[in-house]
């Protein structure tokens, strides 16, 4: 069996290790002083309180063993042979949008990493597939759920 490969910049490694220590170490024990205390209050079948408790301590299982997994089968990305110019994983892209000339900027870093509302779009995402291999100078087309886009890359990062 083949295991899923995370893809990565080493920032993004760290931050998915620090959120696991928290769950391991302060959210689960934070879980389990709510489920003992939810006990105290008698009749399990309908105590909502205890029920909210192990629903979140579900989903926090849940995360763990996600983060686990992500972090054992992490790929750091490495732009050590890639130019300096050109478009990969863990570079930030600046492109103009033609014909208007707005300006975007996004990093774009693996999936277990993005975060759009901080600008960091997924290597998976339709703008990144485009946008992977370009350099400065390359205008570019990308397929977008609301239609075609072209941009003209201005800098890489």
């Amino acid at each position: 069996m083949v295991e899923k490969v995370y893809p990565m910049t080493h920032e993004g490694k760290e931050k998915l290790e620090e959120e696991l220590e928290y769950l391991k170490t302060v959210k689960r024990g934070e879980i389990i002083e709510r489920i003992k205390i939810a006990r105290g209050f008698g009749d399990l079948s309908e105590n909502s309180e205890y029920e909210a408790a192990k629903d979140e301590q579900a989903f926090v299982e849940g995360r763990i063993n996600t983060l686990e997994s992500m972090i054992r089968f992490a790929q750091i990305i490495d732009n050590e042979d890639v130019a300096a110019d050109e478009i990969s994983i863990g570079k930030t892209v600046v492109f103009e949008e033609q014909p208007d000339g707005e300006e975007e900027e996004y990093t774009i870093v693996g999936k277990a990493e993005a975060d759009p509302f901080a600008g960091k779009i997924s290597n998976d995402s339709p703008i990144a597939q485009a946008l992977i291999g370009k350099k400065v100078g390359d205008t570019v087309t990308i397929a977008t759920p609301g239609g075609n886009m072209l941009v003209k890359i201005t800098a890489v990062k």
